[in-house]
């Protein structure tokens, strides 16, 4: 009995042992688990539950399911996953990239930033035709009904979230955009302008890595937020009133002492400048001040003038927060030409790398015919070009002022090529006269605008140069033609002035082609560290602080 009953014991303690042994594992393995659920859920923001219809910033909802079935359908991986579900859980699963009268600025500069990287990069992770098939009819159109529950709509909201975090985590260093950063690069909902200035001036990490150490832009519009905030709560700067005709160099009054303190308070005045006399020091101030507001610095003090000194410190405070939010979209300069123009500043900006070639004025689209914001790739130069007048144009300008008058077509070198929906398809014959110009640079893209000169050339001299259909006019459109031809050595500038003036129509493809960003800035700090303003001749501006603050 002991020999069996040895070899039993043994047995039932082996059993004893193991199941021990396994019930410890599975122990280590629960809580292995447990640990990395938590850590998992601590890289998922809470759901933010006072977001609503009435303070978010979108006025369009998700339903959260419809995320899940995102991450499911398209086997989403577990790190995307869980951004895609932080980032909607910080909205309260309100849409980023729609509100109900069409895409958001934000999703136009993040489309540009993402055709711009997937032009540049090659990078294939991001190329998804389908998507930009999507989000090009949706851009292209003027006016855009979006429903919450409408299939497209929500494909592309979060395809366009997928490519956000796949962009941010492949191009930026890791720890530059800090997960919650990245939840804010579109805004959420309504907040008080001096608490979110606050919030982004005092933030510190830990890890010693901004976002701005990245974004040069951005960076120097920081550093001017700084400024504006402290003199927001010091109590900003009093309004300049008085009888201005009598504010002359070398006279004296009350009103010169106001606008030296006003202009001390920014900077462009020395603080020991205390007399009520208007002198050399304040007529430099005065140029500087019109120069970062985009008039013509000559020095005087007039009734525009004053306007600009008396907007509000705390307007100017919102104009640095979402000119900070547009800079977020800016690309990555490589290598190479990158031409960028800046719509409200009407001027056209070449840059080899990060250096600056050279600046050029423009005339952009009046109101009503905006120039959009978007970006291609300039790949064609076309002398002597034909101007092919849009169907818009053609029912709303030509076809009434062509029963005004008979000969107008004749009168206007303009001809008749075909008809097309009832309505005649008009283009006007290169030559004098010709509202191209004498020469054109296209860049395709679905708005049909493109760069040429004008025989309209003293626009040029204004100040604000807002005139066009949507195209951009040229000051220097030879300066141009010769820049992005010049590896050609086929087409010197004696050909080309030949070319210009030979009425007929020549295409000319441009070897390596050259990336443009239409952007809309209303501050920035140029090269010589000058804070720029300037007006918001769309009204983008005035909609986003609707949106944006209390």
């Amino acid at each position: 009995m002991k020999k069996l009953f040895i070899p039993a014991l043994l047995s039932v303690c082996l059993f004893a042992c193991n199941s021990n042994s396994n019930s410890s594992s599975e122990n280590e393995t629960s809580s292995q688990s447990g640990e990395e659920t938590k850590e998992a859920e601590k890289k998922i923001s809470k759901r933010d539950v006072s977001i609503n219809s009435q303070n978010s910033y979108s006025d369009l909802f998700l339903d959260s399911t419809s995320v899940q079935n995102f991450i499911s359908d398209n086997k989403v991986n577990d790190t995307i996953a869980r951004r895609i579900q932080s980032f909607y859980n910080a909205r309260n699963y309100q849409f980023a990239w729609f509100a109900s009268d069409g895409l958001t600025e934000q999703a136009r500069a993040f489309w540009n930033l993402h055709n711009h990287y997937t032009t540049y990069s090659k990078d294939s992770l991001l190329s998804d035709k389908a998507l930009k098939k999507l989000v090009d009819n949706f851009a292209s159109e003027e006016t855009l009904q979006v429903s919450a529950s409408g299939k497209p709509f929500i494909t592309a909201e979060l395809k366009l979230t997928d490519h956000f975090i796949k962009y941010i985590l492949n191009t930026y260093e890791p720890g530059t955009v800090k997960r919650k950063e990245m939840e804010r690069f579109v805004p959420r909902k309504r907040e008080d302008a001096l608490y979110l200035a606050d919030s982004i001036l005092t933030k510190k990490h830990k890890d010693n890595k901004y976002f701005e150490n990245a974004n040069e832009p951005y960076k120097l519009l920081k550093q001017q937020l700084q400024k504006y905030y402290t003199i927001v709560k010091g109590g900003g700067w009093q309004l300049i009133t008085g009888d201005l005709k009598k504010i002359k160099k070398g006279s004296s009054s009350p009103a010169v002492l106001a606008i030296k303190k006003r202009l001390q308070a920014t900077g462009e005045l020395a603080l020991n400048d205390t007399t009520p006399v208007f002198g050399d020091a304040l007529e430099a101030a005065v140029k500087t001040f019109q120069t970062s507001v985009g008039s013509t610095p000559d020095g005087l003090i007039t009734a525009s003038l004053v306007k600009e000194l008396n907007v509000p410190a705390l307007t100017r405070v919102k104009t640095l927060l979402l000119n900070m939010d547009r800079m977020r979209w800016m690309p990555t300069q490589q290598e190479g030409n990158l031409i960028i123009v800046n719509i409200p500043e009407f001027v056209l900006h070449v840059y080899e790398g990060k250096a600056k070639a050279f600046d050029m004025k423009v005339v952009v689209g009046k109101e009503g015919h905006n120039t959009t914001m978007f970006t291609g790739m300039l790949n064609q130069v076309v002398f002597s070009p034909y101007w092919n007048i849009t169907p818009d144009i053609t029912r709303k300008e030509i076809m009434p002022a062509m029963e005004r008058n008979p000969n107008y077509l004749e009168k206007n070198n303009m001809e008749i090529v075909s008809t097309e929906g009832g309505f005649p398809v008009i283009r006007q014959l290169p030559g004098e006269g010709n509202s191209l110009g004498k020469v054109k640079f296209l860049f395709p893209n679905d708005f049909n605008i493109y760069f040429h000169d004008t025989p309209a050339k003293s626009l040029f001299s204004k100040d604000k140069r807002a005139y066009s259909h949507g195209c951009i006019r040229l000051s220097e459109p030879v300066k141009m033609a010769e820049y992005i031809l010049r590896d050609n050595k086929e087409w010197t500038p004696e050909k080309m002035a030949q070319a210009m003036n030979a009425g007929v129509e020549k295409f000319v493809k441009v070897k390596d082609p050259i990336p443009v960003l239409i952007t809309y800035y209303t501050a920035w700090v140029d090269e010589t560290g000058l804070l720029s303003f300037r007006e918001d001749i769309y009204n983008h501006d005035n909609s986003l602080i609707k949106k944006m603050f209390l």
